[in-house]
């Protein structure tokens, strides 16, 4: 490797650490609508969140740990005669009530592994049980969606992804930004002093693919860096949480209300691994929902009039366990639930065909039983929202051998 090729690599790794953005060799293209995937890595107990208050096995199973019936001090929020909404997440029951929101019970992924690991490795890959898939079905709907033809300028922008670090469901060719977690994204960096910035196109001023890159990232970089930087820094940070997560949504919104071109996001949530004093109405968890309702809160708010157009995927790679464990909290289980926020949904439901909680009914007689695919919701978010053919659902979702509505939009 020459001089110059060591010197480029060199400038593109600062050029990626200082801007907050990576860029991945593809193609994507400006549209509406958009998807927003959050990925509560770690797996949330969904039921804690959702939770079947009319079920005697429910609190036989968790003494200490399930969450009162409504109408009781740090009780459940009544959702339908049979479910109730954690009182953490009271932040999106306007949502609930407006018909914006809804929840899929009983849903999960059909492979049977509790390893974090491989449940989020097939979940983001959407391929369960193989390993072997290349890229992550949010990279192969950009490239669906992106279509042969689309120009550099709307290449760049199309997919966001937020944190240091690519993640799988992004992994593939279709480009994908890199947002910077935090406050860090909205701060000035070096590449944003004017002798820097030269410094940097002489160096990269080839017609070579590394040199392209370099300068597209330069200027998705400054397209960032212009939206955002238009707001008060004092009503960005004057009464948000200590925690991320508010902050990061609430930029993730604003700049998604602000260029049409960005389709897809993604945003990881870590820190639902709760094996040891989880709560029930208040406690750890508890304070953990409250963060994400929180954050959803302002994700949707910040959006604007967009949020009509753009829907929430929110995703746990499995759930937790029936019976509460010997540290009053609960281990790795199977199925979950998975909610939908945003435009075009017809909400105020709990989806799902229930199963119930008797162990006769339980997955190995432990677990809640999975009923409904995590596929089958994304499918039919794609059939309905992007409008995809068969043909194009079968790029995004390989080897799926079975569908079946789950009535997100009847």
């Amino acid at each position: 490797m020459d001089r110059r090729r060591i010197l480029q690599f060199a400038g593109l790794s600062a050029l990626s650490s200082l801007s907050g953005i990576r860029v991945a060799y593809g193609q994507s293209a400006p549209a509406q609508p958009r998807l927003i995937v959050v990925m509560l890595r770690g797996a949330m107990d969904g039921l804690s969140l959702v939770a079947p208050y009319t079920e005697d096995a429910y609190y036989q199973e968790r003494p200490t740990i399930a969450i009162a019936r409504p109408g009781t001090p740090d009780g459940l929020l009544p959702l339908t005669e049979r479910f109730g909404l954690h009182p953490a997440f009271a932040p999106l029951l306007p949502h609930w009530e407006a018909g914006q929101l809804a929840f899929i019970h009983a849903s999960g992924s059909p492979d049977g592994t509790r390893s974090h690991f491989d449940a989020q490795d097939y979940m983001e890959s959407a391929t369960p049980g193989r390993k072997s898939t290349p890229d992550g079905w949010l990279n192969r709907l950009a490239g669906v969606i992106a279509g042969p033809r689309a120009t550099p300028a709307a290449q760049r922008l199309q997919a966001v992804s937020l944190g240091p670090v690519m993640p799988r469901i992004f992994a593939g060719e279709a480009a994908v930004a890199s947002l910077a977690s935090g406050n860090a994204a909205l701060r000035p960096s070096a590449l944003d002093r004017p002798e820097v910035a030269q410094a940097v196109a002489r160096l990269y001023d080839g017609d070579d693919r590394l040199s392209q890159v370099v300068r597209e990232a330069a200027v998705t970089r400054g397209e960032i860096m212009g939206k955002l930087a238009s707001d008060d820094p004092k009503a960005d940070m004057g009464a948000l949480p200590l925690n991320a997560l508010p902050v990061d949504a609430t930029h993730l919104g604003q700049l998604m209300a602000r260029d049409a071109r960005i389709r897809l996001a993604f945003m990881p949530v870590g820190g639902w691994d709760t094996h040891a004093n989880q709560g029930a109405g208040k406690g750890q968890l508890a304070n953990r929902f409250g963060v994400l309702a929180q954050s959803l809160a302002a994700l949707a708010q910040s959006l604007g009039p967009r949020l009509a157009e753009t829907s929430i995927l929110v995703m746990s790679e499995f759930g937790r366990t029936v019976r509460q464990n010997g540290t009053l909290a609960t281990d790795h289980g199977h199925g979950n639930v998975a909610f939908v926020l945003g435009g075009g949904v017809k909400g105020g439901r709990v989806l799902g065909e229930w199963p119930g909680l008797d162990p006769s009914a339980r997955y190995e007689g432990r677990d809640l039983a999975i009923t409904t695919d995590f596929r089958d919701i994304i499918a039919e978010l794609l059939e309905e929202r992007f409008r995809l053919a068969d043909a194009q659902l079968a790029r995004v979702l390989p080897a799926m051998e079975r569908r079946k509505r789950v009535g997100l939009f009847a």
